[in-house]
Order: structure tokens, then sequence, then C-alpha cells
């Protein structure tokens, strides 16, 4: 689904996105991400919420947000409550939603200026 062709200057914003794929300005990624208004990673292992640890979230972590937003896939499901938990205790929100829902909330949260990070779970294609 195609979001939006803005472009904020040095902003990493979602144009569009599918089962397996997002685009990022004029970037394609196949398979999971991370993005980060001024980073993308775009070998992420995770494929699906079951298969979501803490140990993946590692990276965003990282980047210090203050919200990490997961995007589930085609439908919300929730990871293991003590990943989100892990995640809550270090002081930052997370919040999960479907991937449709997580790319526009994450679009609006990074154009704001707001130190946000979008866990998208894709299958590889």
């Amino acid at each position: 689904m195609k979001l939006t062709d803005e472009k904020i200057a040095g902003i990493n914003l979602i144009r569009s996105y599918g089962d397996s794929e997002v685009r990022i300005g004029e970037t394609v990624i196949h398979g999971s991400c991370l993005v980060k208004a001024d980073r993308i990673v775009s070998d992420w292992r995770p494929q699906s919420v079951a298969e979501l640890t803490l140990d993946d979230l590692q990276p965003a972590l990282a980047m210090q947000p203050e919200l990490i937003v997961i995007g589930s896939g085609p439908k919300q499901e929730f990871p293991a409550p003590e990943v989100l938990g892990a995640v809550m205790s270090r002081g930052i929100g997370c919040e999960v939603m479907d991937t449709g829902a997580a790319c526009r909330t994450y679009n609006i949260l990074a154009s704001e200026g707001r130190t946000v990070v979008a866990a998208l779970l894709l299958k590889n294609s």
C-alpha cells in the first residue's frame, strides 16, 4: 500500500509497504527491518512475532528510541509478555500494531521529530 510521496530532508519515511517489502525513500527492502529517521537496518532476523526475542530488539534499543513501534504483519499480534516487559522496563515505550498502522504511526512520529524506531516484521521473499 502506498503511503506518501512527501520527502522531509534527512528523514527516512516509509513510502509504501507490502507483505514482504517496504519502500523507504527510494530504497526497497525485502524482509524484516528496523527504521529510524536517520538509520535503516535491512537485515533484521525475525519474520514473525512468534520468532521475536529480546536479543532481536537489541539493535533497536541501541538506537536509544523513546518509542518502538512493532509492525506485526497483516494483523496485530503481540510478542511474548517478557519481551515487551523487558523493553518497557528500560523506560522505552513499545506499541504493537499491524504493519500498515505501524508504518503510518512511525511516519507521523518521525515527521514530528520524535525518536522512534519502526520494527517491521515482514516475510523474506
